[in-house]
């Protein structure tokens, strides 16, 4: 059943990325030549954040085939880590690209402030601003629906991609429409926009870049899903306690280790099925491919391990 949910995870996230790459590349080619004929800075800037979206759409087809590998003898946790390692990677991208958006915009207001006109852009140019922000946000929605019903970071990264994608092109479509109406003292609105939307481009780059980070220096799970992992342990009959818990994010699941403490004189046979209770509770509520390992230990009275066999 596991193997199966995962290639059907697997061919879904394949269907997703492959769909949206179809969009990207039909969308950047238009956006390069409605920039070029339509004379208009943001419109390139919005078809070089296409072009980024196509390569991103790459890694993760790449990097998830390859996180989805089985565990071998080399990876005793598997390669959850590559589709974290994707998420990185769209996210460094996804910097880069806001910030050559920033660049070029400034480079063009600069011009502006030292006397020079920039010339008006085309109707293309707004014509393809407005088809990108239509098609951009649909590639979000649904990207990102499969993203969190298989709750894959890297495809979740990559909808995010859409996104900036799609409000890159509204700014873009208010600068050049601006641009366009308002004469050519107004130009200025079309390199002002593309830096503004840079400025969010570059924030959500660096949400992405923190998230995948933290995964990959093993950053604890947060408090709240935490305390969702005691209290389904708690829920255990005859546990009295849960400590020293640890746990880890790897690519789609979870990690998890902890000490629990119940009666000593409990036979082996009696631990290993309340172990195992906790362990169908706890997977239930993360995912079958959850590692658990839990390590039990006798109730204690004043800081010391009460020996049943003295009782």
């Amino acid at each position: 059943m596991e193997e199966s949910n995962e290639i059907k995870r697997e061919h879904a996230i394949y269907r997703v990325t492959i769909s949206g790459s179809i969009i990207n590349v039909v969308l950047l080619v238009f956006k390069f030549i409605a920039g070029i004929l339509g004379g208009s800075a943001a419109m390139i800037a919005d078809a070089v954040h296409s072009l980024s979206d196509f390569l991103t759409d790459i890694v993760v087809l790449i990097f998830v085939k390859l996180s989805n590998k089985p565990q071998d003898k080399d990876h005793d946790f598997g390669h959850g880590k590559y589709e974290t390692l994707a998420t990185a990677l769209i996210g460094i991208g996804l910097f880069l690209v806001g910030a050559m958006i920033c660049i070029g915009g400034l480079e063009k207001i600069w011009q502006v402030i030292h006397g020079e006109t920039l010339p008006s852009p085309g109707v293309i140019a707004f014509v393809a601003a407005v088809v990108s922000i239509i098609l951009k946000e649909w590639c979000y929605q649904f990207t990102a629906k499969v993203g969190k019903r298989y709750d894959s970071q890297a495809v979740i990264a990559n909808a995010w991609h859409h996104h900036s994608d799609a409000l890159s092109s509204i700014g873009t479509a208010v600068g050049i429409g601006g641009a366009i109406l308002l004469g050519t003292k107004w130009t200025v609105l079309d390199p002002l926009t593309a830096v503004a939307v840079s400025g969010f481009i570059i924030w959500e780059a660096i949400k992405l870049i923190k998230q995948s980070s933290s995964e990959l220096l093993e950053a604890s799970l947060p408090d709240d899903v935490e305390q969702k992992i005691t209290d389904a342990a708690l829920e255990e009959p005859g546990v009295s306690e849960v400590h020293n818990l640890r746990t880890r994010r790897i690519g789609d699941h979870c990690a998890i280790e902890m000490h629990v403490r119940m009666p000593g004189e409990m036979s082996l046979y009696e631990a290993h099925n309340h172990a195992t209770h906790i362990e169908n509770r706890v997977r239930k509520a993360f995912g079958p491919q959850t590692h658990i390992i839990i390590h039990f230990e006798p109730l204690k009275e004043d800081g010391e391990y009460v020996d049943p066999t003295h009782k």
